[in-house]
């Protein structure tokens, strides 16, 4: 079997990837017939070669064929069905070939692609718990950080406050109203994070005209301090009304203006403005940050990445709010204005 699989690697390569190509799911990937059927092929015999010989290091080597193939991006239904797939190509070509593989010979066969499949699954969920327990060491560390950071300005601003030497309307009441604010946005953030991690989504009808304008009074405060100008657009007749959860489209639109604000340059200017398709609704978010550094728009919406110099807040703001706008049935997408700034498009399914 080993020798049978050794001088044929060529054609059992085509042939295999002939099959995964018009497999219907998982959709095969260029990457995965270019690259993945002859790694597969090539840690199976690997994997056969080292059980006819006994060798200890077996398990070591799946292992490490489960981390290569994670590495290289692969899923586990490719894993799965590619494996699959290449065992039928094998089968096939020794029938064709006229050397039908012995019963003996395929329960190895069998046992190797079991044994491969078994063990690059384990890897893969291993590797995939070791990745989520350092990013959540590393959002609770930077969580801790900022929530210490904005208590101890709050903190400074109030005692100053308190001793009477200065006026609650001038510049240490605005370091006081900034550190709340931020307060707030940090434990609103979290709590919106724990409801998508729980998969508590409520969708209901919502008039995004209304939420606009409940939202247009507190942004253009915080817009007015900064020195940004701050405006809402829409349009005059059109019913906008969507089919989202509530409380995550709120926390969503607030925290695409508060990014907006944060982020574009005093006496620049910030515009939200809503239109409608016959089956969607679409909210515009425009900033004038001066536009985005090149290639950032395409993680932009990756956790702990931030496109501006200021590099408060978690950076997780705008992940969650990819996942607050998927929850609902919606996209969200940024496109960068060069020069001027950014524009977050949020779509969502219209109510009927």
């Amino acid at each position: 079997m080993l020798d049978f699989l050794t001088q044929n690697r060529v054609e059992i390569v085509e042939r295999c990837r002939l099959r995964v190509a018009g497999r219907r799911a998982p959709k095969a990937t260029g990457h995965e017939l270019e690259r993945g059927i002859p790694l597969f092929l090539d840690q199976l015999i690997e994997t056969l070669r080292l059980r006819l010989a006994s060798n200890p290091d077996l398990a070591g080597a799946a292992t490490q064929h489960g981390g290569n193939l994670m590495s290289e991006g692969f899923t586990v239904a490719q894993v799965v069905h590619d494996y699959g797939d290449l065992c039928q190509a094998v089968a096939d070509l020794a029938v064709e070939r006229g050397a039908p593989i012995e019963p003996e010979d395929f329960r190895t066969l069998t046992r190797c692609l079991d044994d491969a499949i078994a063990d690059a699954v384990t890897e893969f969920f291993r590797l995939h718990e070791i990745d989520r327990t350092t990013e959540d060491r590393e959002r609770q560390g930077i969580f801790a950080h900022e929530l210490r950071n904005l208590l101890n300005s709050a903190s400074l601003a109030f005692d100053v406050l308190k001793s009477g030497r200065v006026g609650a309307n001038g510049a240490t009441g605005g370091v006081l109203e900034r550190s709340l604010t931020g307060l707030r946005s940090l434990i609103e953030r979290s709590l919106t994070e724990v409801r998508l991690e729980a998969g508590i989504v409520q969708r209901e009808r919502i008039d995004v005209r209304r939420l606009l304008e409940e939202i247009e009074v507190t942004a253009s405060l915080g817009a007015n301090a900064k020195g940004v100008a701050f405006s809402v657009e829409l349009p005059a007749t059109n019913e906008l009304a969507v089919e989202a959860d509530p409380q995550l489209l709120s926390a969503l639109v607030i925290n695409l203006v508060q990014n907006a604000v944060k982020f574009t340059h005093p006496a620049g200017h910030v515009a939200v403005s809503a239109r409608a398709t016959p089956e969607r609704v679409l909210l515009d978010v425009a900033d004038e940050c001066g536009g985005l550094p090149p290639g950032a728009a395409e993680s932009l919406f990756r956790p702990f990445q931030q496109g501006g110099k200021d590099r408060s807040g978690l950076g997780l703001g705008l992940t969650i709010a990819r996942r607050s706008v998927e929850a609902s049935g919606g996209e969200i997408r940024v496109r960068d204005v060069p020069g001027t700034g950014c524009v977050f498009t949020v779509e969502l399914p219209r109510a009927p």
